[in-house]
């Protein structure tokens, strides 16, 4: 049967690793609080009140596209762009196409990031393998304006790096509930995440620092990956309800 991504793909070893998409999820926090389109997330309120919610019900989705079939991929990218102008119905708006193009270019543009900074640097031929598979869901979602290649993605996407990010009440906020919601402790892990793989344009918003306290600890995580014995560091990042969640991320074994 044929599937949406296909099985040897890169884009399910770099979405089928818990670790991988913790970075994922640390580098769109960050450039999600810094849109300018924020607003939409505050109409429905989901992403402020359950951050963490919000986390593993956009895993669920992604996955649904990238590990199931042609059909049922392509019928879950259709619910979520009815769940989109659901929200846009109950505001009587429409959501900018530029700000549905951000979240995608965000998609690409982490998981290419997370995965060289957990394993190995990309090849181009990769990079434009992980820009086609959103480009599909963003055809899909029926989006215009879309790059018609990798190469005109990296262009756009630093336009949109440069427009359509800014410090604003919301950044501030939403950071009140990524530290509320997740603790000091893991606050801090993300924030540091975060410095590993945001866009300089964000690191400069966020007054992040350049050097990340955990790059020195990635080696050590590393060898807990070989021990299988990594699952523990994961728990430590998100609090024990989300224990199960946490062991469903990992799909794909680390060699």
């Amino acid at each position: 049967m044929k599937s949406f991504v296909a099985e040897k793909s890169i884009v399910r070893e770099i979405w089928g690793k818990g670790d991988t998409i913790l970075f994922i999820f640390a580098g769109s926090a960050a450039e999600f609080a810094l849109n300018k389109a924020v607003d939409w997330l505050y109409y429905t309120g989901r992403l402020p009140s359950d951050p963490l919610g919000r986390l593993f019900s956009t895993v669920k989705y992604a996955r649904l596209i990238i590990f199931s079939d042609l059909d049922l991929a392509l019928r879950s990218i259709d619910k979520i762009t009815a769940i989109h102008q659901s929200v846009e119905k109950q505001r009587n708006d429409k959501i900018p196409d530029w700000a549905y193009r951000d979240v995608l270019f965000m998609l690409i543009d982490y998981s290419i990031r997370s995965y060289e900074v957990l394993e190995r640097k990309l090849l181009i031929a990769e990079k434009k393998e992980v820009f086609d598979v959103f480009y599909r869901v963003g055809e899909r979602m029926g989006l215009a304006g879309l790059p018609k290649n990798y190469e005109e993605w990296l262009y756009m996407r630093e336009a949109h790096l440069n427009e359509d990010l800014v410090k604003s009440k919301f950044t501030e906020d939403l950071y009140r509930q990524y530290k509320m919601h997740l603790g000091f402790f893991r606050f801090r892990l993300l924030i540091e995440g975060q410095i590993l793989v945001v866009p300089e344009k964000a690191k400069t918003l966020l007054n992040l620092r350049k050097f990340s306290l955990l790059t020195p600890v990635l080696g050590f995580y590393k060898l807990l990956r070989i021990l299988r014995l990594d699952w523990l560091f994961k728990l430590l990042i998100f609090p024990f309800k989300y224990q199960q969640e946490i062991r469903d991320l990992d799909i794909v074994p680390h060699s």
